[in-house]
C-alpha cells in the first residue's frame, strides 16, 4: 500500500506538522503504516541503518498509549529498536533525537480536542519538512494482515514491543536549561505553573525551581483539556485572573498539550500573545535573524531589534526553511517563532562557557525562562515588558466545524480579481467598518491590510476543520472587536 493512498482511504493526512486525524480513524493499522512509511523513507534516503534505535514518546491524551504501542510494533517489525521515553514534551524528544542522531516519533494532537490525535515525525536532524512529507507519501509499505483484527487493531501478541519508559530524554531536557542559564537567575520570582493536562507540567516546575523561582503548581487535570495558546479558552482567562488576584504570583506559565507552545501571563493574570513573547525571547537571546509566519504581530519589524526578519507561511516546517535560508546567508544567531508562541532555536548559543544547542522545533520552556529572566534583569513586572514594545495588538479566534473546502471557497470569493474588485467583495462581506482594503497578501490564506492600518487574516487550519481569524490593530480592544466582526461575517 502506498502511504498517499492510505491518507485518502483513512482520512488521516499530513497537517501543518505531522499526521493528524480522528482517533477512530487512527486505527493501529493506520498508525503502523504511517510509521512504516516514515522508516522506509529514512532508510531510502540514507538516514537510518539496520538495527538503529528509534525514539518514541507521547502526550497525555487517553488514545496516546495505544497509538504508541502500534508505532512501536512497526519499528520492531521493520528491524529497528523502539525506545520508549514516556510522557514528555515534544521538544524534549526532538532534542534527545538530535543529540543522539536518531529519528523520533511523538504521539500528540497538540492543542486539539482529544477525539483527535497525531504522529509528529522527527528526522535525526529535527522535524520533517514539506519535502520529507512528499517522500513519505511515496513510500509503499506491506501490512501483515495477521497482525490486525477486522477493526484494524493489533492482535494481543503484537502489543509486546513497547519497552518500559526510560527517563533519560526528560532529564536531558531539564538539564539543557539548568546548564545554560545562570544558577538562581530567577531567584525571588513567584511563579504559578498552570498544569492542566500538559505533558510539560513536570518539566516547567523542575526547570523554574532549579533556576531559583518559587513555584506553585495549579490547575492539575487528570482529563485532557484542549488548551490552545492562540485561541485561549474563556475558562483559562478566568482561572488566570482569579489566581493573579491573590497577589501571590509575578507570572503564570503553562503550555499546550505537548509542551511546544507557551502560555505566559503577567502579574495581573493577562495572558500575553505568543508573537509578543517571541519578540521578547528573541531579543533576550541576542538574535540577529528572526523568522516568523505572516500571521505574527508587525511589532517584530517595528521594534528595530533585529537585523533581518523573514515572513513565511504558517507552520514550523516553513519557519525552519526560513531559518535555514538565513544560515546559508551567514546570519547568526538565528531564531524563529510562531504566533502560538512556539520558539525555534536555529543556531547554538554561547554565553561565557555555557552552550545551548540549537533546537529547530517549537519549544515552550525556553520562552518562559527568557521572559522571566528579562523581567529580573530589567527589574520590571511582566506587564511592563510588553508595554515597552511597539503598541500593536493581535487577536485570534476560530470558527469550528467548517470543512477546509468551504473555507477556501469563502476566501476565493474575497480575492476574485484585481484590487478594486477585491475591495468591492471585501466591503460586501465585512461592511465599511474598516475602510478600504489597500493590500492583499496570499502567502498563507488571505491577509488584508486596510487604509487605517488594521489587518484581517483569514486562513483554513492545517490540522482541523476550522477557519482561523487573526486580526491586528492599535489597541487590544479594537483587535478583539474586529475579530468578532469577522467571525460573525464569516459564519
Amino acid at each position: 500500500m502506498q502511504i498517499g493512498d492510505l491518507m485518502t482511504e483513512s482520512g488521516v493526512s499530513f497537517g501543518t506538522s505531522g499526521a493528524r486525524g480522528l482517533v477512530t480513524a487512527m486505527t493501529d493499522r493506520v498508525c503502523y503504516a504511517y510509521t512504516a512509511g516514515f522508516l522506509s523513507y529514512l532508510r531510502a534516503s540514507g538516514q537510518l541503518t539496520a538495527g538503529q534505535d528509534v525514539g518514541l514518546a507521547g502526550d497525555l491524551r487517553p488514545s496516546s498509549p495505544r497509538i504508541l504501542t502500534a508505532c512501536a510494533a512497526a519499528v520492531h517489525h521493520l528491524g529497528y529498536q523502539p525506545r520508549n521515553y514516556g510522557a514528555i514534551p515534544s521538544p524534549a524528544l526532538a532534542a534527545f533525537g538530535i543529540a543522539q542522531r536518531i529519528p523520533t516519533l511523538m504521539i500528540t494532537g497538540s492543542h486539539i480536542p482529544d477525539d483527535r490525535n497525531g504522529i509528529k515525525f522527527n528526522l535525526p536532524t529535527g522535524e520533517i519538512l514539506k519535502a520529507d512529507e512528499d517522500g513519505i507519501r511515496q513510500q509503499i509499505v506491506t501490512l501483515p494482515p495477521e497482525h490486525f483484527d477486522a477493526a484494524g487493531q493489533l492482535i494481543h501478541d503484537q502489543r509486546q514491543h513497547l519497552p518500559m519508559p526510560n527517563g533519560r530524554a526528560y532529564r536531558n531536557y531539564v538539564e539543557r536549561y539548568l546548564a545554560f542559564f545562570p544558577p538562581n537567575c530567577l531567584a525571588g520570582l513567584r511563579i504559578g505553573v498552570y498544569e492542566h493536562s500538559s505533558v510539560a507540567r513536570k518539566a516547567f516546575a523542575a526547570v523554574l525551581t532549579g533556576l531559583g523561582a518559587q513555584v506553585t503548581r495549579l490547575g492539575y487535570s487528570s482529563q485532557f483539556l484542549p488548551v490552545d495558546t492562540e485561541a485561549i479558552r474563556s475558562e483559562d482567562v478566568v482561572l488566570a485572573r482569579n489566581w493573579a488576584a491573590s497577589g501571590q504570583f509575578d507570572a503564570l506559565v503553562s503550555a499546550d498539550g505537548d509542551g511546544d507552545r507557551p502560555l505566559i501571563s503577567d502579574e495581573l493574570g493577562n495572558w500575553l500573545r505568543g508573537d509578543m513573547l517571541g519578540i521578547l525571547c528573541a531579543r533576550q537571546l541576542g538574535a540577529r535573524g528572526v523568522v516568523t509566519p505572516i500571521s505574527s504581530n508587525t511589532a517584530v519589524e517595528k521594534c528595530g531589534a533585529f537585523a533581518t526578519v523573514i515572513r513565511t507561511r504558517i507552520g514550523s516546517p516553513f519557519v525552519i526553511a526560513g531559518m535555514n535560508q538565513l544560515l546559508q546567508e551567514g546570519i547568526a544567531p538565528v531564531v524563529g517563532y510562531e504566533a502560538n508562541g512556539g520558539f525555534l532555536l536555529g543556531t547554538d548559543l554561547m554565553r561565557d562557557d555555557r552552550r545551548l544547542a540549537a533546537l529547530p522545533t517549537r519549544d515552550a520552556v525556553i520562552v518562559a525562562v527568557t521572559v522571566l529572566l528579562t523581567a529580573v534583569e530589567q527589574n520590571k513586572p511582566i506587564s511592563a515588558l510588553a508595554a515597552d514594545l511597539p503598541q500593536r495588538f493581535t487577536h485570534s479566534d476560530r470558527l469550528k466545524n467548517i470543512p477546509t473546502e468551504r473555507s477556501q471557497a469563502r476566501l476565493a470569493a474575497l480575492n476574485c480579481g484585481d484590487l478594486q474588485q477585491n475591495q468591492t467583495a471585501i466591503a460586501r462581506q465585512f461592511g465599511t467598518q474598516f475602510g478600504a482594503a489597500v493590500a492583499i497578501d496570499t502567502t498563507d490564506g488571505l491577509r488584508i491590510t486596510f487604509a487605517n492600518g488594521e489587518i484581517v487574516h483569514l486562513r483554513p487550519s492545517g490540522n482541523a476543520p476550522e477557519l482561523r481569524v487573526y486580526t491586528e490593530a492599535d489597541s487590544a480592544a479594537r483587535a478583539a472587536e474586529i475579530n468578532r466582526i469577522c467571525l460573525e461575517a464569516m459564519t
